[in-house]
């Protein structure tokens, strides 16, 4: 968990200074600052909010207002009836225009909570990447963001006019009570102050006295009126912090490479196995079958028997051979890249040529997602495309330790290749991102294909063998 201190909050190059208002009222020199104004202004804001809101807003809020009054005014025609109409109605109209109103009223917010925090993070909209009005509204309507503003905009006019009616009142009071002394000079004049009733300026004196203090406690409540807004709109109309986004994404990126650490580890584990154990007892099997064809009489039933079980154990072993090498190929182990990817033109069928650029060995996890896109995209180019000429380049660019792994697989097919077609290249895409690379595939239709992929050769991830 990250903690944040009060040292976090300092400007530099300055003291601890608190960064909000509800931190700096509790600071003894809160009146000497400027927060007290910074309040009255995000107030003064709130004010002009609550008159557009009555006045764009006003049929959104209508039919709540009306449930209201029925429920306070008569209960009975609210529940038979009448009351469900309102809230169905409010309901409907909330759906349809309240994310409208939601999105420009914390986009003021927003930008108005600068005057009481000096931390306002971003926007919890995420990017729309797509092009047309439909797409956009489809992402606003359909995000969680959207319809936190929605509740923001039913809640903010309870917290404005909480605010109104809390601050006009002490600052009315501290009004009367400076102007009370004046007011009673004629004879005959009185003020009622609640239980109190002054006559006379000498009586009223005392009161205009208390004026100040009054006016104190009306800046420190629009301050602690304006920080729980304040609050409020911060938990509805923002997104994560950036330094907590920066956490997430570090946790993520460990906890990715552990994983990818570990299914390496597990899968060179499985092809070791079966390397030295199953394929190694297949052919001790296809031996002692041969052996034993030597003390059969020849052509006899018992020989074809066993020619034939000694045919299909070396096809076996073929064919686990192929299984052990779709896992993790001996050769990309003993030799690297440039001879995997060499083997892999080998048993293609059509023509492939291959160049690599590589100074050094990459890292294994590096190596091991090059070779496999290479394969799939062989294999695509020869099942889905029927090309005649493929070429594979890979180079590193960059300086360690920002090297980066280019891989580019192109053929002379007639392009047209698409991910959600099921041709592999989702597979592919995956597993570069899991990686920390990139995928571009370019194949219009007529041709050329080409793959592009960008590996970072980071340090290997894979777990030492225990």
């Amino acid at each position: 968990m990250n903690e944040r201190t009060d040292t976090d909050a300092a400007p530099r190059g300055r003291p601890y200074a608190p960064d909000t208002v509800l931190r700096a009222m509790v600071r003894p020199r809160f009146l000497l600052t400027a927060w007290p104004w910074r309040a009255l202004a995000f107030t003064a804001g709130s004010m002009v909010v609550l008159g557009v809101l009555a006045t764009v807003a006003g049929p959104l809020y209508l039919p709540w207002a009306l449930s209201l009054g029925l429920v306070l005014t008569t209960p009975d025609t609210f529940f038979g009836g009448a009351g469900v109409a309102l809230v169905l109605s409010g309901l409907i109209m909330g759906a349809l225009f309240g994310p409208m109103v939601g999105m420009v009223l914390g986009a003021v917010d927003r930008w108005r909570l600068g005057l009481i925090d000096d931390d306002v993070p971003p926007s919890g909209h995420r990017p729309v990447t797509e092009p047309g009005p439909g797409v956009w509204l489809r992402v606003r309507y359909t995000e969680a963001a959207t319809w936190r503003e929605v509740a923001h905009v039913a809640l903010s006019p309870v917290v404005l006019v909480l605010t109104a009616v809390v601050v006009s009142n002490l600052v009315i009071l501290a009004v009367i009570l400076a102007a009370s002394p004046l007011l009673l000079t004629t004879p005959g004049e009185a003020v009622a102050l609640g239980p109190v009733t002054l006559t006379t300026p000498q009586e009223a004196l005392p009161y205009a006295l208390a004026a100040p203090v009054v006016l104190v406690a009306a800046l420190y409540a629009n301050a602690l009126l304006a920080g729980v807004h304040g609050l409020i709109t911060r938990a509805l109309v923002t997104g994560p912090p950036p330094e907590e986004l920066r956490a997430e994404l570090s946790e993520v990126t460990d906890s990715r490479a552990r994983l990818v650490g570990a299914f390496e580890y597990e899968r060179r584990r499985i092809e070791r196995d079966l390397h030295d154990g199953a394929q190694q007892k297949l052919v001790a099997i296809q031996m002692d079958l041969g052996l034993a064809r030597l003390d059969l009489q020849e052509d006899s039933e018992a020989d074809r028997r066993v020619a034939a079980a000694h045919a299909r154990t070396g096809e076996l072993i073929d064919d686990l051979r192929e299984l052990v090498r779709g896992i993790h190929p001996r050769v990309l182990v003993d030799r690297g890249l440039p001879a995997a990817l060499g083997e892999l033109a080998d048993h293609n069928p059509a023509p492939v040529a291959v160049r690599t650029d590589l100074p050094h060995r990459l890292p294994a996890h590096v190596e091991a997602t090059a070779y496999f896109v290479a394969a799939e995209a062989l294999t695509n180019a020869h099942k889905h495309t029927e090309a005649r000429n493929v070429t594979v380049h890979a180079r590193v660019d960059g300086l360690r330790p920002r090297q980066r792994l280019t891989l580019e697989v192109s053929d002379d097919g007639p392009g047209g290749a698409d991910p959600r077609r099921g041709s592999g290249l989702t597979g592919m895409s995956d597993r570069v991102a899991v990686m920390g690379g990139t995928m571009e595939l370019s194949s219009p239709p007529g041709g050329p294909t080409r793959v592009r992929v960008e590996l970072p050769c980071q340090t290997d991830p894979t777990p030492q063998t225990p």
